[in-house]
C-alpha cells in the first residue's frame, strides 16, 4: 500500500477550461498540505492540438509531500530530454541546428505538455496503486463522465533516452502529420497547460530558466566543507575544466544532478574498456551528456551486443563512439526499424555493418521521414539505391524538396537527361550532397570554358569532388601548358608524379 494510514478529508476544485470536441467536466483532485499520504494531483483536460484525434491528457503529478529533491531532478531531466527530442525532430523535418534551438527554447509551453505525455506513457515508472483514491476517482468519473486515469506516485527511477524517444516521437509524429507546414507555429504558440495550476498551491513547477540556473548553481557552489561538488571533481579529474561542465550542464540540467559512482564512472570504464582514449572522454560527455543516463546493464550492453551480432565491428567501437556518441543513446525498437529498412533495401547483413560502422549518423535519419523517401527518389532516377546507400549513406539524410531534386533539376536544365544522372549518382553517390551554388555551378561554368563534350561529365562526375582552385584550374593550366589534351579522369585522379609522367609520355609520344 501506498499509504499506511487513512488520508485527511479530501475537497474537489473546478478547474476550468474549453477542449474541443466533446464537453468534458474538467477537474481536479488534491489533498491538503498536511497530509502525510503520498497523494497525487489529477489534472484531466482535453486539449485543442488536432483536430482528427481527441488527445485527452490525464497527468498525475507529485503532491507537495513527495522530496523535493527527487521532483525536481526527475522533472528537470525530463524537460530537457523533451527538448533534445523536440530539437532532433525538428532537424529531422529539415531545419537548421540553430533554427531548431531557437524554437525549442521559445517553446516553454510545448515542452511541458511532451513532459505530460513522458508521464502518461511511462505510468508505471510514476506510481503504485493508492486504494482510496482510485475508489474516489471511479466516483468522480461516474458523476462528472470523465475518463478514469491511473493514480502515480514518485517512485524515482529515472527514464532513459530510449524511452523517452519511443515516447515522444511517434506523437510528434502524428502532429506533424495532422498539421503539416504549420507544426512550427503550433509548436512555439502552444497554451501552456499548466498554467492554472501553476498559480495553484497543490502543484509548483519550476520553470526551464530556473532549473537551468538550480542545476548550474549546483555544480557551481562548495559543499559544507569548502569543496566542489564531487561529480565536478571527477570530470576536473578526467580533463575537463570547470567552464565546460557548466557548458553542459546549461544545455543539459539533468547532468548535474547524476550520480557519479551510478552513472558518469560506469559509463567511462566501458569506453575505456572499448579503447576510447582517455582524453577523447570529454569530448563524448560533451557531445552526448545524455549517454551518462542511460542504463548499462539494460540499455547500453544489451543494443552492443546486438549491433555487433549484425556485423557492427567490435574493434571499431572506439571510432564510432568518438564520431557519433548519440549512437548507443538510440532505442531498440528504432535500431531494428532502420536495420529492417536496410535489409528491405536489399542489403546483406555483413554490409549493414560496415554501414553502421563507417556511418554511425545513419541511425538519426527517421525511416519513414528520410531513408525511404530518399530510396524511392533514387530509384526514379535511375540509380541503384542499395548500393548508394553502402557507398554515401550520409546521401540518405537529406530532403528530397529542399535537397535532392533542386540538384537533379540543375542538371536536366542544362540537357542531361534523367538516365544520365541516375549513372552520375551511381558513380558518384555524394553528387546530391555538394552545394549547389558554391561547388556545382561555378565548377559547371569552368567545366564549359574547358571544351570538354558532357559526356566526360557522365563518365567521371567526380569531377565536382575536386577543388576548383587547388586542383582542376592548376592541372587544367598545367595541361593546356604541354599542349596535350587528356580525359577529365586522367588530369584529375592520378598523383602529381603519375600526373607529370603523363604529360611527358602524350608530349614525347613515347
Amino acid at each position: 500500500m501506498a499509504c499506511l494510514e487513512a488520508p485527511p478529508p479530501l475537497d474537489l476544485r473546478t478547474a476550468t477550461g474549453q477542449p474541443r470536441g466533446r464537453k468534458l467536466q474538467p477537474w481536479r483532485l488534491s489533498l491538503p498540505r498536511s497530509s502525510s499520504c503520498k497523494a497525487c494531483t489529477l489534472v484531466s483536460r482535453q486539449l485543442p492540438i488536432c483536430n482528427a484525434q481527441s488527445y485527452a491528457d490525464e497527468l498525475w503529478v507529485a503532491a507537495p509531500q513527495s522530496p523535493a529533491s527527487v521532483r525536481s531532478r526527475l522533472l528537470a531531466a525530463e524537460r530537457e530530454e523533451a527538448k533534445a527530442v523536440l530539437s532532433l525532430f525538428l532537424r529531422q523535418k529539415g531545419l537548421r541546428s540553430t533554427l531548431a534551438a531557437r524554437i525549442v527554447n521559445k517553446s516553454d509551453g510545448f515542452i511541458e505538455h511532451l513532459v505530460s505525455k513522458l508521464q502518461i506513457a511511462y505510468r508505471s515508472r510514476y506510481a503504485e496503486g493508492c486504494d482510496f483514491l482510485l475508489r474516489y476517482s471511479v466516483y468522480m468519473c461516474f458523476l462528472t463522465d470523465t475518463k478514469l486515469g491511473t493514480i502515480f506516485i514518485f517512485s524515482g527511477r529515472e527514464l532513459s533516452t530510449p524511452e523517452i524517444r519511443d515516447a515522444l516521437l511517434p506523437y510528434l509524429e502524428a502532429l506533424s502529420r495532422e498539421h503539416g507546414d504549420r507544426l512550427v507555429e503550433v509548436v512555439e504558440n502552444f497554451a501552456d497547460p499548466f498554467s492554472m495550476e501553476r498559480e495553484s498551491s497543490s502543484m509548483v513547477l519550476t520553470p526551464t530558466s530556473s532549473n537551468k540556473q538550480k542545476a548550474v548553481a549546483r555544480i557551481s557552489t562548495p559543499t559544507s566543507g569548502g569543496a566542489l561538488p564531487e561529480l565536478v571533481v571527477y570530470l576536473l579529474d578526467l580533463g575537463m575544466d570547470h567552464e565546460e561542465i557548466k557548458n553542459i550542464v546549461r544545455k543539459f540540467p539533468a547532468f548535474a544532478y547524476y550520480n557519479v559512482d551510478r552513472k558518469i564512472k560506469p559509463l567511462v570504464e566501458l569506453l575505456l574498456d572499448l579503447g576510447v582514449p582517455r582524453s577523447s572522454i570529454p569530448g563524448i560527455i560533451r557531445k552526448r551528456p545524455q549517454l551518462c543516463g542511460i542504463s548499462m546493464s539494460d540499455n547500453l550492453k544489451p543494443m552492443m551486443a546486438y549491433l555487433e551480432n549484425i556485423g557492427v565491428n567490435r574493434a571499431q567501437w572506439s571510432k564510432v563512439i568518438t564520431r557519433f556518441p548519440a549512437f548507443l543513446t538510440y532505442s531498440r525498437n528504432k535500431v531494428e526499424t532502420t536495420v529492417s529498412f536496410l535489409t528491405e533495401l536489399g542489403v546483406s547483413k555483413k554490409n549493414i555493418g560496415k554501414i553502421l560502422t563507417r556511418c554511425p549518423h545513419i541511425m538519426s535519419y527517421s525511416v519513414d521521414d528520410n531513408l525511404r523517401p530518399t530510396a524511392e527518389y533514387f530509384r526514379s532516377i535511375g540509380a541503384d539505391a542499395a548500393s548508394l546507400i553502402q557507398k554515401s549513406p550520409q546521401a540518405f539524410g537529406l530532403n528530397v524538396e529542399a535537397k535532392l531534386k533542386p540538384i537533379t533539376e540543375f542538371f536536366l536544365a542544362r540537357e542531361f537527361s534523367i538516365e544520365e544522372i541516375g549513372i552520375m549518382v551511381n558513380r558518384f553517390g555524394i553528387i546530391h550532397t555538394l552545394s549547389l551554388e558554391e561547388n556545382l555551378l561555378p565548377k559547371y561554368e569552368f567545366f564549359l570554358t574547358m571544351e570538354y563534350p558532357r559526356s566526360e561529365l557522365v563518365k567521371f562526375p567526380q569531377y565536382f569532388g575536386y577543388s576548383l582552385e587547388q586542383r582542376i584550374k592548376p592541372r587544367y593550366a598545367q595541361m593546356t601548358g604541354s599542349g596535350v589534351r587528356l580525359i577529365l579522369n586522367q588530369m584529375l585522379s592520378v598523383s602529381d608524379a603519375r600526373f607529370e609522367e603523363i604529360l611527358e609520355k602524350k608530349r614525347t609520344g613515347v
